[in-house]
Parts: structure tokens; C-alpha cells; sequence
């Protein structure tokens, strides 16, 4: 008689999560496919927000931002998986520069910028960076009061307040202060920090602090991933505004490159993760 094994409410929670952010690159990856089947291969994923494949694009996002916080684990790992939760809202509520006529529809004036935002979505960011502060606000105000009432250790997530502090106030006060620069980089930015993180989490994974190690196997995993997306993302910074021969948008296949690096993360951890009885990640 086979033995089915049974698993704690923390487990499958942490299994879930992990397979669901993972399910966000592959509901983007569907999402962009059937808009280009209208719309054609675009410059970068991110351009695709102008298309029918936005909500997709942006729903994956914030999915992931959520799943983020909840398996950001302790040290180290909170801080970067924490940094990367508030990044991921930026990149889907602030949508990327276009090159004029580069998305059918949409228009865009570029006097002397290769690239710019187009001003009928400046209300959409407008709204979203708005939602986006006010949020951030609330969630630090109630991890002071957790604190406060001694149900988190302020030891434990200073770091992730900290962090938090300083981007909502680097949000803020750039929205306020430089509108139009904000609008021009903030996408870019927050993609690349986002990336950025993940790369050190890959890092932080093949070496962790203390607790099980991982096998040989799972560190060269978690090393190929971090290299991986370390040289995409200076080609992603290097290549930006252009496009290959013939057409070929380059920085569209660097960036689902990256999407599939950050896929490969957690289907590793997943699999690492999954028969860990007292899951590593449940923040201390």
C-alpha cells in the first residue's frame, strides 16, 4: 500500500507560494504571446503594458510582490526578498518609456528623446503611485505596531523598514519634487533593482548563513541563476534603447531571459524547499 504523505498547513502555504510566483512568469510570458500575435514582437516585455496583455502584466506583478513578503524568510534573505516585494508594484504601476509609433495607438512625442512617457498615461501612474505610497505607509505603520505589541521582533525587521522607508520616501519625493524624471527612469530603475535583488538572493541561497546547506547540485543551480541574470542585466542596461538586425528586439529576449532566470529560482527552491519539514523561510 503506497504511504501518502501528509503535510502542515505552513508547508503547503510555502510550497504554494513558491509554485504561484513562479505561475506569474508564465502568465506573462501567455499574456505578451497573445498580444503580439496582434501587436508583433515590441522592443521590451514591458512595452506590452500598452497592449490588451496590461492587466495580466500587472496582476502578475503585485501577485508576486505579495507572495515575496510572505516567503521573505530571515536576515539576509528578508531584506533582498523584501526590497524586491516593493519593487515589483513600481514596474507594473509606472509602465516603461516608448519610442514613438513603436505600439500601434498609442501616441508618443519625443522632441529630442529617443524614448519617452506617454503623456495620456500620466493619470494611470498618477493613480498607482498614489496607491502605491499609501500602502507602503500602512504597512510600515503596522509593523511598528506588531512591534510595538511584541508579536514581530524589531531586530528582526528593521532592515526591511529601513529599506522600505527609504524607498517610499525616494518615490515621494521624486513624484513631487521631479515629475518628469520620475516618469522618464523610475520603470527602468525598478526593473533593474528588482533583478538586481534576485541575482544576491540566487547568492544568498547557494550560501546561506546558517541552517541546512544545499547540495552541491542546488549551489551550482543557484550560482548559474545569479551569474545569468548579472550579465543580462548589464546587457539589459547597455542595450535599451536598441533593437538587432533585421528588427530582432534585442531587449525584449534579454528580458524574457531574465523572466525565465527568475522562473528557474523558484521551481530550485520549490524543489529544494519542498520536503523541509520546518520550512527555512518562516520568518523568525
Amino acid at each position: 500500500m503506497s504511504h501518502i504523505a501528509v503535510s502542515t498547513s505552513p508547508e503547503r502555504t510555502y510550497r504554494y507560494l513558491r509554485i504561484g510566483v513562479a505561475g506569474t512568469v508564465v502568465a506573462i510570458f501567455v499574456a505578451v504571446a497573445q498580444a503580439a500575435a496582434t501587436y508583433g514582437w515590441l522592443t521590451s516585455i514591458s512595452d506590452y503594458f500598452y497592449t490588451p496583455a496590461r492587466d495580466v502584466f500587472v496582476g502578475a506583478l503585485v501577485a508576486a510582490s505579495l507572495a515575496l513578503f510572505a516567503l521573505s524568510g530571515r536576515g539576509l534573505e528578508r531584506a533582498l526578498l523584501d526590497a524586491a516585494a516593493l519593487f515589483a508594484p513600481l514596474i507594473a504601476l509606472v509602465p516603461t518609456t516608448l519610442a514613438p509609433g513603436s505600439v500601434p495607438g498609442v501616441v508618443v512625442e519625443c522632441p529630442g528623446e529617443t524614448r519617452c512617457f506617454p503623456a495620456a498615461f500620466e493619470a494611470d501612474a498618477a493613480n498607482g503611485v498614489t496607491v502605491y505610497l499609501v500602502l507602503g505607509g500602512l504597512a510600515v505603520l503596522v509593523a511598528l505596531l506588531l512591534a510595538l505589541l511584541r508579536q514581530v521582533s524589531l531586530a528582526a525587521v528593521w532592515p526591511s523598514l529601513l529599506i522600505t522607508v527609504v524607498v517610499l520616501a525616494t518615490v515621494g519625493l521624486t513624484w513631487a519634487l521631479a515629475h518628469d524624471l520620475f516618469l522618464q527612469h523610475a520603470h527602468f530603475i525598478a526593473t533593474t533593482a528588482f533583478f538586481a535583488l534576485f541575482a544576491a538572493a540566487a547568492v544568498r541561497s547557494a550560501f546561506p548563513r546558517s541552517g541546512p546547506q544545499p547540495t552541491p547540485v542546488f549551489r551550482a543551480l543557484y550560482i548559474a541563476i545569479a551569474a545569468g541574470l548579472i550579465v543580462l542585466l548589464v546587457a539589459y542596461a547597455i542595450l535599451l534603447p536598441q533593437t538587432g538586425a533585421a528588427g530582432v528586439p534585442i531587449v525584449l529576449i534579454v528580458e524574457i531571459a531574465a523572466l525565465v532566470l527568475f522562473f528557474a529560482f523558484w521551481v530550485v527552491q520549490g524543489i529544494e524547499k519542498w520536503p523541509d519539514p520546518d520550512p527555512s523561510l518562516i520568518a523568525g
